[in-house]
């Protein structure tokens, strides 16, 4: 039988999130936030972060982050600083689980979402899945000049030359041999400049604010992307207090990763990469 599946949409300030569920209703939920730029359709496109394994016994949701996908919003920087994204997952969680912690799922943009809110809120959590964290902290000052210049080409030369010079970088090693993966960016094009502009004013929390963080947390990383290298994986591994790092070399790795992650929420504890 099917997982039951159900969809909706909450209303948040300037914005409205679309969100799916998938797996029993009645069991404990989990929430994923994907990447920046991204989106639940262009997620499944890609083949990537998929999870199905863990809706063998947890409630799964998927959103659309605000102004991404089939979620609104508008066109202000502002609305899409990490923090304000946090607050949107914190709503979902209390719309969907208003009684029970719930498990944390991120994807680059979406790692970052997860622990701004975990730090606001820890106790809304009860475990953390934290995928590709993008680089941060003083290695993210040329990437803050990079999606700046990306935001000022949409702004003169329309999205269609923000999709051409994806085209040109084309994906990570890793990723090569995945030939459903493309680069694609889900917002309408009056929102790509702000969202752009937002990213490069964003970051992932300090490291030293994250020791407060007790949550069992599984990281996983891949190798041979400069955009979410392992140095900001292995940061967070150090720091987080009750962390384990996964590294994947293969794409077959990549893509045991919702078995590996179905097993932490069930209690394992895996083996260190």
């Amino acid at each position: 039988m099917a997982p039951a599946s159900d969809a909706g949409r909450l209303a948040r300030p300037h914005a409205t999130l679309a969100y799916s569920t998938t797996g029993p209703r009645r069991g404990p939920l989990a929430v994923h936030a994907h990447g920046a730029l991204s989106s639940r359709a262009h997620e499944r496109r890609a083949g990537l972060f998929d999870w199905t394994a863990v809706t063998a016994t947890h409630r799964l949701a998927r959103y659309d982050a605000r102004g991404h996908g089939e979620s609104t919003g508008r066109a202000v920087p502002a609305d899409y600083h990490y923090p304000v994204l946090a607050d949107d997952l914190l709503a979902l969680c209390d719309h969907l689980s208003p009684d029970a912690p719930v498990t944390g799922f991120g994807a680059s943009m979406g790692t970052a979402t997860v622990l701004w809110a975990a730090l606001a809120r820890p106790e809304r959590f009860d475990r953390l899945v934290l995928a590709v964290p993008a680089v941060a902290w003083a290695a993210r000052e040329p990437r803050r000049s990079g999606l700046r210049a990306a935001a000022t080409l949409v702004e003169r030369r329309g999205r269609g030359a923000l999709d051409a010079a994806a085209k040109l970088s084309g994906p990570p090693a890793v990723l090569a041999r995945a030939p459903q993966y493309t680069t694609e960016f889900d917002l309408a094009e009056p929102l790509l400049p702000a969202a752009l502009r937002a990213a490069a004013a964003s970051d992932l929390p300090a490291p030293e604010a994250l020791r407060a963080l007790p949550h069992p947390t599984l990281l996983l990383a891949w190798d041979t992307d400069p955009l979410h290298p392992l140095t900001t994986a292995r940061t967070l591994a150090a720091y987080l207090p009750n962390a384990r790092l996964h590294v994947a070399d293969t794409l077959a790795d990549i893509r045991s990763w919702d078995r590996l992650a179905a097993g932490f929420l069930a209690g394992e504890r895996p083996a260190p990469r």
